[in-house]
């Protein structure tokens, strides 16, 4: 394996600059596409969720598509080896994107050819995933993945109809228990990422309490979620901390859409978090480019995910977390072809390179603020620094010292394993998807209806 870490190694040089481009059109939310059936011996044993209606159009920013010359890796990948992509909407997704682009970017390091990779996109959450999965293995791909959460009951169903083909599954909770030995889950540390740009956010209301902009009380943080549910607050609590370790007397204020992607209303959550809550800088964890474009529009300093906009938010933008999906698209490449067997449960961090930030807008940001950054980093990597160290919050004016967390996921939310140990939460260790779901004093949820 250690061909694949040193490819890694490569695969981060070069997606540090690739992910700067981020997406790269005016983001429009598409139709999805009609259901078909399960046939009765592959049916899942779950009911898989509604997918949300189509959200109305708007005018969003379109980031910057400059991109370097994309090297070639010096390893022997046979002709034959094929790999499918299945994604829920399609490049004009910002989500979506990350996975399309960091797929073709792998094929490119790889020398693949177009025959050898498949992707296909516009895919439901129902058993049009499970139809697109089997035709992909039966099209001779080696490795099938999927991109959104409500996949994973088909993913699971054609896994078990194709025991030959490997299914790897972005976001699921279920391949520990499941026992299918050609299904598995992934998902980053991304929570790493967060905290990192929550330092940068720190500094700069640590600059705008310096220079008079605001009082120390008045540092609050607006942030628009999709659901109150771990995937989001443990992304946005990573974020708080990691302003919080720099500017203590930092607040947040969050709202939650109840869909991942509806510009409407996360315009509508932005403005109300800014003109009504007071906020003073924003963040989000939602799929579309509405809320750098309200900071933008209103003067308000923002912290993208997955996307720089820089170009177009050139006055707001400070910096941005991104999930590097090369570096498992190539651990589970180079397993296949080695014939080693992909880990049931995979969870990469920014010192595997399945975790970054773009570069800083530093000409928004207090001198210095780029190398304090790379130390918190270095000692993130290290081990010296744990994300959520639980001496650095409290629930209810209280330190935590256990917490049973619903890790394995039956259906009943039931809390069953301890994660707690040694001062600090264990995120994203007993299986990948995260699992906290702490309300910790500072953060203020303005509605928890979704």
């Amino acid at each position: 394996m250690k061909k694949i870490l040193s490819l890694l190694l490569v695969v981060v040089m070069c997606l540090g600059v690739v992910s700067m481009a981020a997406c790269d059109a005016v983001v429009q939310k598409t139709d999805e596409p009609e259901t078909t059936e399960l046939s009765a011996t592959a049916e899942p044993e779950t009911t898989e969720p509604e997918l949300p209606a189509t959200e109305p159009e708007t005018t969003e920013p379109e980031p910057s598509t400059t991109e370097p010359e994309i090297p070639t890796m010096d390893v022997d990948i046979p002709s034959d080896i094929k790999v499918g992509l299945i994604c829920l909407h399609d490049e004009n997704d910002p989500y979506d994107s990350s996975f399309i682009r960091t797929l073709l970017l792998t094929k490119a390091m790889l020398g693949l050819l177009d025959e050898q990779v498949m992707i296909r996109t516009g895919v439901g959450e129902n058993s049009d995933c499970y139809t697109t999965a089997v035709e992909l293995a039966d099209a001779g791909c080696d490795i099938v993945f999927a991109d959104s959460f409500g996949h994973e009951p088909y993913m699971i169903a054609a896994a078990k109809a194709r025991p030959n083909t490997q299914f790897c599954h972005v976001s699921g909770t279920r391949a520990h228990t499941e026992g299918v030995a050609n299904y598995h889950n992934a998902y980053p540390a991304i929570y790493e990422g967060r905290y990192l740009t929550g330092v940068v956010a720190g500094y700069k209301l640590n600059q705008m309490i310096a220079d008079g902009e605001i009082t120390a009380e008045q540092a609050v943080v607006g942030y628009v979620g999709a659901f109150a549910y771990a995937e989001v607050l443990s992304g946005l609590t990573a974020f708080y901390l990691g302003i919080r370790s720099v500017c203590p007397s930092a607040t947040m204020k969050v709202r939650f859409t109840g869909s991942w992607y509806d510009p409407s209303s996360e315009q509508q959550v932005a403005r109300a978090l800014i003109e009504n809550d007071h906020c003073v800088l924003l963040s989000q964890h939602t799929e579309c480019l509405t809320v750098p474009a309200v900071c933008e529009s209103l003067g308000v300093p923002n912290v993208a995910y997955n996307v720089n906009t820089v170009a177009v938010c050139p006055d707001t933008f400070l910096v941005a977390s991104v999930a590097n999906w090369a570096a498992y698209y190539l651990y589970c490449i180079l397993s296949v072809v080695e014939g080693e067997e992909i880990v049931t449960d995979w969870c990469g961090g920014i010192a595997d390179g399945a975790v970054m930030i773009t570069d800083l807008n530093e000409s928004l940001l207090p001198a210095g603020t780029a190398e304090a950054v790379a130390a918190v980093g270095a000692r993130l990597i290290d081990g010296s620094l744990h994300v959520f160290d639980t001496s650095a919050f409290t629930v209810n004016g209280s330190a935590v010292t256990t917490y049973l967390a619903d890790v394995d996921d039956d259906g009943t939310f039931t809390s069953e394993t301890e994660v707690i140990s040694d001062g600090c939460f264990h995120e994203s260790v007993y299986r990948s998807a995260p699992y906290f779901d702490l309300d910790i004093d500072g953060i203020e949820y303005l509605n928890r209806a979704y």
